[in-house]
């Protein structure tokens, strides 16, 4: 894949194949562009707002294009699930080549403010029929556009939706397994079944093509919207319900309790069937928050990079992303004989990483492994060549030791392929994931999946393992027939209403239903079943529904929230307080009915209902403030007197609070009330009894406010005594 270079513009098919809505976006904005940029040298009139709008629009549309590159399908719930979760262990290095790119484009973008100072195409009597002209034809390209196409379909899937006609079709499966079998699931990175055509890949994959005629291939299997990323196909398969962006915010995997708390999955069925579960990755666990989900659904043991760091192997054995997968698999081979030998049944979940888009990554076991193809010199086809020997021959070695009659295999995609150095061949293709189950008692047979998708993967191994168990979550077991009215069926329809609703379901798990007490619980809100770290702020609507969950930004979420809901926020007392706060939590409430009430710390830990009366006020909604940092890292700080000494060139016109925390602890050693003097000085005292290692200075603003400090000093304090 080459790099973008002008005078080629993103929009452009060729190539970088690039996906869009409809076919028209390729030639329709070599029209707009260029006549837009005519139209605004052809007139001085609003020259820079029209110079400023189309560089936003560039901007914009450059943006959309390192997105599409990344995740295959523009902004969709895969791109709001990671920039709301841990990108901590995310293989950057793999996409230089689309981030300088998308620096070039960036750059570019900025030209039309450049280009107004260019005057000699000017035609002055003309200027309002021009300028009205170039609008109008901004608008029908950003409207147009893939971006606005995009924008329109996640509004559309986060909208509210009443799932309760689709809420009966939700099964936790209860029924005693007969004969528990042990189970290896592997899934392959990004390694659909599509590789496995001997037509368009000749010899690419010999190995999962032998098993493959071993095993019950299951064909056709789709990717639900909500499963097609490795998270998300984790999900779905173990869960039967698709992964969505909850309400808000409140998919920042850092600030959540648990994942998916109300989801009951394949780990969580399996521990109360006395299995042990177990997963080997050689990414970090915390990328898109797989170990907390894993933690959260029945998981006894989770090892990922961390792990693999801590056994001490070569550094040639990591690729950006983590562990590489001889390694990776080889490890997971001694751990299946180590299980197997304990007893106990057990689930092992192995996830590979080497065939990862956009080239993949060849290991060292593999490092003379070659694919000659008519599509060229592409490393990701040497990389899937060597997952093929890999994991077949973990298969192999499986079903061939002494515990292998009594193990049931899964081999699996996590998902179809994202864009990558293969995408111009795949899209031409048929493209289905894999599912391979092999076993002593299952007959090798292929079978056409009728509507199926990887929701009912798990489903589907519960069915092996015992024929009376056929759903689990949304998912339904691809053998059963008919097939019944399922969550997959509904997501191959060309009409998108049905599964929205099993989306909204799937979005429910997240804090369960009930959402209207809420209680603090060391330190964290007790949402419904899902604790939370403050600050949050809860927006109701008119029926008491529980419409956003915001964790960031809330201040500004605060004051400019739909005047005709309630909302809750909780934060520190100091929040909501003026010249005294007792360090606390607290609670505000209000409501469209000028109904305020202060709920404080000792309230919130016996628990408050939302939808209690609340104390009329009157005037306008009251502004909250949100702790922001000052100081610009932790410091470790000796016992002892000191002075705060602050400079700012910008202060809030109202006074505010300042405090000194201990950022670990959570302890505020030192708080003021402070009005800057007309200099901008601020001092607050500080006494330190024992040291503290990461203190830290924040400042209490509302959101529309600005501190900013030019420099700030930590000083002993003369004699015991502040400094004058």
């Amino acid at each position: 894949m080459g790099l973008w270079i002008a005078p080629l513009l993103p929009w452009q098919r060729g190539a970088f194949r690039f996906h869009y809505p409809s076919d028209r976006m390729h030639w329709t904005f070599w029209l707009y562009l260029p006549a837009l940029f005519v139209l605004l040298l052809s007139t001085p009139m609003l020259a820079r707002l029209k110079a400023g709008l189309l560089s936003l629009a560039l901007l914009a549309f450059s943006a959309w294009w390192l997105i599409d590159r990344l995740s295959g399908d523009g902004i969709n719930s895969a791109t709001l699930y990671h920039l709301r979760s841990d990108m901590e262990g995310a293989g950057v290095g793999d996409f230089t080549g689309y981030i300088a790119a998308f620096a070039v484009l960036v750059v570019l973008s900025l030209v039309p403010l450049l280009l107004v100072r260019v005057r000699r195409f000017h035609l002055p009597r003309h200027g309002g029929v021009l300028s009205a002209g170039f609008a109008v034809l901004l608008a029908v390209a950003v409207i147009g556009s893939p971006l606005y196409g995009d924008a329109r379909r996640m509004y559309q899937q986060m909208k509210p939706v009443d799932y309760s006609a689709v809420a009966p079709e939700y099964v936790v499966p209860t029924r005693t397994l007969a004969r528990p079998r042990n189970i290896v699931w592997i899934y392959g990175e990004s390694l659909e079944r599509t590789y496995l055509d001997e037509t368009v890949f000749p010899g690419l994959m010999p190995n999962l093509k032998r098993l493959a005629g071993q095993a019950l291939d299951l064909r056709g299997i789709a990717s639900a919207d909500g499963s097609g990323w490795t998270i998300a196909g984790l999900v779905s398969s173990m869960c039967g319900v698709p992964l969505t962006t909850a309400q808000g915010d409140e998919n920042s995997m850092g600030r959540m309790g648990s994942f998916l708390p109300e989801a009951f999955c394949l780990g969580d069925y399996l521990r109360k069937q006395g299995y042990s579960n177990h997963y080997m990755g050689g990414a970090n666990g915390q990328f898109a928050a797989k170990a907390d989900f894993l933690a959260s659904h029945g998981y006894d043991d989770i090892r990922d990079l961390a792990w693999f760091h801590q056994q001490r192997i070569a550094a040639r054995h990591f690729s950006n992303w983590g562990i590489h997968d001889d390694v990776l698999l080889e490890r997971a081979f001694d751990r299946f004989i180590e299980l197997s030998r304990a007893g106990q049944p057990f689930m092992l979940t192995a996830l590979t990483m080497d065939t990862h888009h956009p080239a993949g990554h060849l290991p060292v076991a593999c490092k003379g492994t070659r694919y000659r193809s008519a599509h060229g010199d592409i490393g990701l086809l040497n990389a899937l060549k060597c997952t093929d020997r890999l994991i077949a021959r973990l298969v192999d070695r499986i079903r061939a030791s002494e515990f292998g009659d009594d193990t049931l295999v899964v081999v699996a995609s996590d998902h179809l392929a994202m864009p990558n150095d293969l995408s111009h061949v795949l899209e031409t293709l048929q493209r289905e994931n894999l599912l391979l189950f092999l076993g002593k008692d299952i007959a090798p047979r292929q079978l056409a999946a009728s509507a199926g998708t990887t929701l009912d993967s798990g489903a589907t191994l519960l069915q092996l393992l015992d024929p009376a168990i056929d759903a689990i979550g949304f998912g339904r077991s691809l053998l059963a027939t008919p097939r019944a009215a399922s969550a997959s069926v509904a997501a191959l329809k060309a009409d998108p209403a049905d599964y929205a609703r099993y989306r909204a379901f799937a979005r429910s798990l997240w804090l369960g239903e009930q959402t209207r007490m809420l209680r603090l619980e060391d330190d964290q809100v007790l949402v419904g079943v899902q604790k939370v770290k403050p600050p949050v702020l809860l927006e109701y609507d008119a029926q008491w529904a529980l419409e956003s969950v915001y964790l960031e930004n809330t201040s500004r979420r605060f004051d400019e929230a739909d005047p005709s809901h309630r909302l809750a926020y909780v934060d520190r007392c100091t929040a909501f307080e003026d010249a005294s706060a007792d360090g606390h939590w607290c609670a505000l409430l209000v409501d469209s009915d000028q109904g305020m009430r202060l709920y404080r710390d000792a309230q919130l830990r016996r628990g408050i209902a939302v939808d209690a009366p609340l104390e009329p006020f009157h005037g306008p909604r009251p502004s909250v403030r949100q702790s922001r940092m000052i100081s610009r890292t932790a410091q470790p700080t000796r016992p002892g007197q000191y002075v705060l000494e602050l400079y700012a060139s910008q202060r809030p016109a109202r006074a505010f609070w300042v405090e000194a925390v201990s950022a670990q602890r959570k302890v505020v050693v030192a708080q003021q009330w402070v009005q800057p003097d007309s200099d901008g000085r601020i001092s607050l005292p500080l006494g330190l009894e024992e040291q503290i290692d990461d203190l830290e200075i924040r400042a209490w603003l509302g959101h529309a406010e600005t501190l900013a400090v030019e420099r700030y000093a930590l000083v002993p304090a003369i004699g015991g005594r502040p400094r004058s």
